[in-house]
């Protein structure tokens, strides 16, 4: 079954193109990165199997316009794998917010599409892309089946203590104000492979497992059931990330709205858009962007990723007490796994747990690798993430079960 996954996040638009067979047995044909939209300057990277891979600087204003390009570039005669679109069998989609509708994946109708829709208020920078890329891949493949795979569906797991807030119980009665997390589909993932890689038992193990990247969260997963995340109600919550602030005072909130006069929506705007890396530097949301800074001298960037590396080790710490301690910690998604830097800056300060760090080992990118060394008490690898995997493997069970 050939399955087109689009991965749509809050800056970006990954793809993958897979012939699967089975779970286990499948051929990539073709992946890809639209990146940097809504910036002055995007980008796109095509990686057809077989041929000479496509990168070039264009302009990507939104997420309409990305998935334009990945469709276009699928059936582009020279470095496109198909010969029309009819040849994709299915498509699914990765979804941030489902709210407590959706404890798996499901097929996209009518009534699914609303529900996502209601959840754009809990995940403002996603779910609109989502049903933007929903809706364009209906505009071109009317006729194949699509599935949307949730973010947080596997946090569904958490105890009530945790997912509760201490606000009148009427407000998550009535508007189902509580935490839910985000990026479930990579926390169970890199959990799941993680434990596999460094010869644990996931259904034995406790697992602290950091999607560290444009907008990041890390989750405490206890045999493999999720029990804590940082993020909450929306993926505004938790630590510093691209354009989000993270966790703030609330009182900060109604304070700048009186002094600014602004309305509700403009202060959803600032704390989702302006804020974060971009707001704290004023230089840029891409961490790459704050490196490059950094070591020229920038201040304001070194405080930024000083923020981050802070951010990270005081939530491993928490999560470690949850759990009464920690067997792996796990690095992934694009800082996560390609910032040696930061991987290092967090567990130089976790020699606490017994924690003896690899230095030599932590000199890569992009590859699983075991961080930690032969008698530290607690492991730390680097896992690559595949959340397209995950939705293709779901779409594909969801797809053949209808048939």
């Amino acid at each position: 079954m050939i399955i087109l996954v689009i991965n749509c996040g809050s800056s970006s638009i990954k793809y993958q193109l897979l012939d699967m067979k089975s779970d286990k047995v499948y051929d990539l044909l073709a992946k890809g990165l639209v990146e940097k939209i809504g910036l002055p300057m995007g980008g796109l990277t095509h990686k057809p199997t077989g041929k000479d891979p496509v990168s070039r600087e264009v302009v990507v204003p939104d997420h309409k316009v990305g998935m334009k390009m990945v469709l276009d570039e699928l059936v582009n005669p020279v470095s496109g794998v198909l010969k029309s679109f009819e040849d994709i069998e299915a498509v699914g989609h990765r979804v941030v917010q489902g709210a407590d509708f959706f404890s798996s994946s499901v097929l996209v109708n009518d009534d699914v599409i609303e529900k996502i829709r209601f959840c754009c208020d809990f995940a403002p920078l996603h779910n609109p892309a989502h049903i933007l890329g929903i809706q364009a891949v209906k505009e071109v493949l009317p006729s194949v089946p699509q599935a949307v795979t949730f973010d947080t569906a596997y946090h569904q797991t958490m105890p009530d203590y945790a997912y509760m807030y201490a606000l009148p119980y009427e407000y998550y009665e009535k508007y189902r104000v509580r935490r839910y997390g985000a990026h479930g589909t990579s926390h169970q993932y890199v959990a799941a492979k993680g434990a596999e890689f460094c010869g644990l038992d996931l259904n034995n193990s406790k697992i602290i497992t950091c999607h560290i990247g444009n907008g990041s969260s890390i989750s405490a997963v206890v045999n493999g059931k999720v029990v804590d995340t940082s993020m909450g109600f929306t993926p505004l919550e938790g630590m510093i990330m691209g354009t989000r602030c993270g966790n703030i005072d609330p009182n900060v909130v109604t304070y700048i709205m009186k002094k600014e006069g602004l309305t509700p929506d403009q202060m959803t705007d600032i704390m989702n858009k302006k804020s974060g890396f971009a707001g704290l530097s004023g230089i840029s949301s891409d961490a790459r962007d704050l490196d490059a800074a950094a070591n020229a001298g920038n201040e304001r960037a070194k405080l930024v990723l000083k923020k981050l590396a802070y951010d990270i080790i005081k939530l491993i710490g928490q999560y470690a007490a949850v759990m009464d301690g920690v067997d792996l910690i796990v690095f992934t998604a694009g800082i996560g796994e390609n910032n040696s830097r930061l991987r290092r800056r967090v567990c130089e300060n976790l020699s606490y747990l017994g924690l003896k760090f690899d230095f030599e080992a932590n000199a890569v990118t992009g590859k699983d690798t075991l961080l930690s060394c032969p008698d530290s008490k607690v492991k730390v690898a680097l896992i690559t993430t595949d959340e397209e995997l995950m939705i293709a493997r779901d779409t594909m069970h969801l797809v053949a079960d209808k048939d």
